[in-house]
């Protein structure tokens, strides 16, 4: 693991002294029509020493509400207060960004594509780049994302069941869900931990849409986080439920290819049995019920009505706990998106 808050930092060839804050541009590959390219770094070091923590956004191109979430984050007047530094990476996958594409140019997943090579593909030159200049010199990471397209997820942090700091920055960003989440080949998270890094995953909202309460509750985990870690000054936290953690997760799948009704909506609680909504035929009154196959919260709906037998139309998780907690840790996450419109 890197060391807190060295005296100085290296990244894209400059130096950042402690109480600097600066923008850099990480050169990355030009296009092919020889326009040059950069990921964007906002560097905020405070004077005294601290933690390093990385914020990383858009490593899928397509998943907007991350980018916005960084955007807040810089602005918040309470990074004056801060100790160590924190380093915000609002564009990662700044290709896929400008195309509106969860890929890079080439069709590779940047998020399959680490820990990446100086001397591969353009994703695998770009993960190198980032765990280089980054990552490596970082003591803590959370990675921003939402559901891919097509489908939304309720805020969730995903994280390692048996990396206990990691869990215990779950419980401090404070999300509706923790979700246990194993390590996948190739990702970001894969490589930030085999260096010994804790690292969240922060899953809400969908692609190409900003959701405001996503957003907000973004902003808040990560400051949260923050605070637990001494970045920034402690304050007690709102009074609220805590986290809902689910070890397992389940997909509700389409029975019938058709038109998909939901009566179901995200944090919905159901319990096996229960229908989530109908898959109704285009071309007369005949409907077929979806029916929950657990108990459970919902996590994640498909938002495309046109689909196929098969397709996954709501992602469950299977709570820990008694029933009023599951009640109360949801009732209090419907409460907290009402307050906020």
């Amino acid at each position: 693991m890197a060391q807190p808050s060295s005296t100085i930092l290296h990244i894209a060839g400059e130096q950042i002294l402690p109480g600097e804050n600066r923008v850099l541009s990480l050169p990355l590959p030009r296009l092919y029509d020889r326009t040059e390219m950069a990921m964007p770094v906002h560097v905020f070091r405070g004077r005294r020493r601290g933690p390093v923590l990385f914020v990383s956004a858009a490593i899928h191109g397509d998943e907007i509400n991350g980018v916005e979430i960084v955007r807040r984050l810089i602005n918040l007047k309470l990074l004056k207060s801060l100790r160590g530094t924190l380093i915000a990476i609002p564009l990662v996958n700044v290709y896929g960004f400008l195309n509106r594409s969860r890929y890079l140019p080439d069709r590779r997943d940047l998020n399959r594509s680490f820990p990446g090579s100086e001397y591969g593909s353009l994703a695998s030159r770009v993960a190198h780049r980032f765990l280089e200049q980054i990552a490596s010199q970082c003591t803590h990471g959370i990675d921003l994302h939402s559901a891919s397209n097509h489908r939304k997820n309720l805020p969730q942090i995903r994280c390692e069941w048996h990396d206990e700091e990691g869990l215990a920055l779950a419980r401090a960003f404070g999300a509706p869900l923790i979700i246990h989440s194993r390590l996948r080949d190739n990702s970001l998270r894969q490589a930030v931990h085999e260096m010994g890094i804790p690292i969240l995953v922060y899953e809400a909202g969908e692609a190409l849409r900003f959701d405001e309460p996503s957003i907000r509750f973004g902003v808040r985990g990560i400051v949260s986080v923050m605070r637990h870690i001494g970045m920034l000054p402690p304050r007690p936290a709102p009074t609220m439920a805590e986290s809902l953690i689910s070890r397992r997760t389940f997909w509700v799948r389409s029975p019938i290819s058709g038109l998909l009704r939901r009566t179901t909506e995200l944090g919905d609680l159901v319990a096996a049995g229960d229908t989530m909504g109908y898959i109704e035929n285009p071309l007369n009154n005949k409907r077929t019920a979806v029916i929950a196959n657990h108990r459970g919260a919902v996590m994640g709906i498909q938002n495309l009505p046109l689909v196929y037998q098969g397709d996954a139309l709501f992602h469950v998780a299977a709570p820990d706990g008694d029933e009023d907690q599951v009640i109360d840790s949801m009732e209090a996450f419907q409460s907290l998106v009402e307050d906020y419109f």
